[in-house]
């Protein structure tokens, strides 16, 4: 007889870590214009980012992996408002 322990490749936290790393494939990156805009996006998770390679989620919504320089792009309207209306 075996139980959940003796075989984790047929459920328990196996199971569970594959089905969570597929919905995080799923989930990595959105398409949009974050090819087109820099966005607002907290610096601890930038820097979250780079290390892990994890995606970050902007002000503005928008989800994506960053890979380029900011100051190339124009910022985003969406952004802006966002963090302007945070500061006010």
């Amino acid at each position: 007889m075996s139980t959940p322990l003796d075989s984790p490749d047929q459920g328990g936290t196996a199971l569970l870590d594959r089905e969570l790393e597929e919905l995080l494939r799923e989930e990595t990156s959105e398409p949009g214009d974050h090819e087109r805009f820099s966005h607002y996006v907290k610096k601890d998770k930038i820097l979250e980012s780079a290390i892990t390679g994890k995606p970050v989620r902007a002000l503005c919504g928008k989800k994506w992996t960053p890979g380029r320089d900011p100051e190339k792009f124009p910022v985003c309207p969406t952004c802006k408002e966002i963090y302007e209306s945070l500061n006010s």
